[in-house]
């Protein structure tokens, strides 16, 4: 793949998803590397699908990122749907995983950006440990009250001195796609990457729902019953209205589709 060949993607209720595979993802993200282009990606389900509903910010964000790509199984599910047959899912913890051991291959470098204090740092001894050779350029955890213009100026110069090529941002939905539009063209490294909970599942901090789970689309159900009480209002809003909303596009496709073959 080139950087003259565009991605196919799926609109998926309004949200520009991209109709990718796995290596497509890495092929791209080597490119931006070579290129030393710079450009961020969006790791969405079902969750930022939704989010963006009630959001034109995001919803915009999503439409100027480098890459959408389908975290969940019902994002690939209707992308195949809509006629992206080799859709497959790019989730962030596999992504993660298949571009640190490029990195340790090639050199790539990575900086870790988020999660509670001593996160990051837990996550660059679990990566390097598993990946001999991989190059951490720095970590930080952020402070999750508001930063002010000058604290923030100051997190950029951190992250631009430790030169990386891959920063990864942990700051979950919405917070971490805001983080990366706005400091699009401030950050020097060629790609951000926002994989929320990633930095927990690898680092071993939260369990990760079993594979069958995930392949069934049912990993909203895991993370539920992990934790209820800070997520049961969540996935009450996401599921059904994802459901709902899912149904209505692929319903207006079939009659519009229906409606041309009658001409």
């Amino acid at each position: 793949m080139t950087s003259q060949t565009p991605l196919p993607h799926a609109r998926i209720m309004g949200v520009n998803v991209s109709a990718i595979t796995m290596a497509d993802a890495l092929h791209a993200i080597e490119d931006w590397i070579g290129r030393k282009a710079r450009h961020f990606v969006c790791i969405t389900g079902v969750h930022g699908v939704i989010e963006s509903q009630s959001d034109p910010a995001l919803m915009a964000i999503h439409e100027h990122a480098g890459l959408v790509t389908p975290d969940g199984m019902p994002l690939v599910w209707m992308a195949r749907k809509l006629g992206h047959r080799h859709t497959e899912r790019v989730y962030g913890p596999d992504l993660m995983l298949q571009l640190s051991a490029l990195s340790a291959e090639k050199g790539y470098r990575q900086y870790y950006f988020g999660g509670a204090p001593g996160l990051a740092e837990r996550l660059r001894d679990c990566l390097t440990g598993r990946f001999p050779g991989l190059a951490v350029a720095g970590t930080f955890s952020p402070p999750f009250r508001p930063v002010p213009a000058e604290e923030d100026a100051e997190m950029v110069r951190m992250i631009n001195a430790a030169k990386p090529d891959i920063v990864w941002v942990g700051l979950s939905t919405p917070k971490q796609e805001y983080w990366m539009a706005r400091h699009l063209g401030q950050i020097d490294a060629p790609v951000m990457i926002g994989v929320g909970a990633a930095f927990d599942f690898l680092a071993g901090t939260k369990r990760q729902a079993p594979l069958w789970m995930q392949r069934n689309g049912l990993e909203w159900l895991f993370r539920l019953l992990s934790e209820p009480r800070r997520l049961w209002r969540r996935y009450g809003k996401i599921v059904p209205q994802f459901m709902v909303g899912a149904s209505l596009q692929l319903l207006r496709e079939k009659i519009a589709i229906s409606a041309t073959h009658k001409r």
